[in-house]
């Protein structure tokens, strides 16, 4: 599969290192508004062709999926242009910045018959799988309620405190803790309660968000992009609880009785950088010519961005475009 990256900042070149080690996948061209910086990142990743826009990336015939690594402001329009070429899209997250954008860029894509998925790595990597069959073998009863915190200090990166770039806590980081919890327990939300600390400039700094469920299980999740954290994720039982060590990219599993004794351990599998699963699910959907890629539905996309319109709109954070 010849790949193109759109893009070519510190995410970019994470995705560079990753599918550089992957045999079935060429490097095959970047794009950036910036001709020397896809020239210099082109040289530095191994990639045959460096564009100095992105409509010769989208023009290449020869290209099979795009990673578009651009900020959250700038997926939909950046999405869009791919789409209306005909090419198939794998979009970091947040997939856009609100759930309307999501609504009508799926839509497109379907109209276009194009592969269109959102690279929220979590959804992808093998620890996921892990996690629903220890929850599934019943080691800790039943599950009734599940903490998780993702926080890094990021206050210095323009995007992540640009509200023109769709900046903040929640779509950067607390996406991670609102996946973790959908992952464990599903999405008949009852009720979403949400209290955040803003910035001068308006975006959240600090996200507190608690899940209230229709069977009766609670998430408490936070994010603050201020301070460092254990990036952890629990899951509470009756017969013992589940401590999952890093949320944003698992590092082992381990699972407690009652009484806190460690009694199953979990090693998270060798891997390149853990973004060659989400590109190993999108090469599957394209071989079997599917349009989504079942880790990561369409479904679940939107209604992860809903979530987050939810929150936002109970935080007071509106961005310039949307007023």
């Amino acid at each position: 599969m010849k790949m193109g990256i759109l893009g070519a900042g510190n995410i970019a070149g994470k995705m560079a290192e990753t599918i550089h080690e992957m045999p079935q996948v060429i490097s095959w061209a970047v794009a950036s508004r910036n001709p020397e910086r896809a020239k210099a990142f082109a040289e530095e990743h191994g990639f045959m062709h460096a564009y100095g826009s992105y409509e010769e990336l989208v023009c290449d015939p020869e290209v099979d999926l795009i990673y578009i690594a651009t900020p959250h402001s700038h997926h939909y329009e950046h999405m869009k242009l791919c789409i209306a070429h005909g090419k198939n899209v794998l979009t970091e997250k947040s997939f856009t910045q609100n759930a309307a954008q999501a609504k009508e860029v799926l839509a497109m894509a379907e109209e276009r018959g194009v592969l269109a998925t959102e690279a929220i790595w979590t959804r992808y990597m093998p620890m996921r799988k892990t996690l629903d069959e220890i929850l599934a073998s019943g080691i800790i009863g039943t599950p009734h309620s599940l903490y998780a915190t993702l926080s890094y200090p990021l206050q210095h990166i323009q995007r992540m405190t640009d509200p023109a770039l769709a900046g903040g806590a929640l779509l950067d980081l607390g996406v991670y803790p609102l996946n973790f919890a959908s992952m464990v327990f599903g999405d008949e939300i009852k009720e979403v309660k949400a209290s955040a600390v803003l910035t001068e400039r308006g975006v959240d700094a600090v996200d507190n968000i608690t899940l209230i469920y229709k069977d009766g299980k609670t998430a408490t999740l936070h994010s603050d992009m201020r301070a460092a954290c254990n990036r952890e994720g629990a899951i509470y039982g009756d017969k013992g609880y589940i401590l999952v060590q890093n949320i944003n990219n698992c590092e082992g599993i381990r699972v407690y009785d009652t009484e806190h004794h460690l009694i199953a351990e979990y090693e998270t599998p060798k891997q390149i950088t853990g973004y060659e699963y989400e590109v190993e699910a999108c090469m599957r959907a394209l071989k079997e010519n599917e349009k989504e890629c079942p880790e990561m539905p369409h479904a679940e996309t939107i209604y992860i961005m809903e979530l987050m319109d939810n929150i936002r709109a109970q935080i007071g954070v509106i961005y310039p475009n949307e007023r």
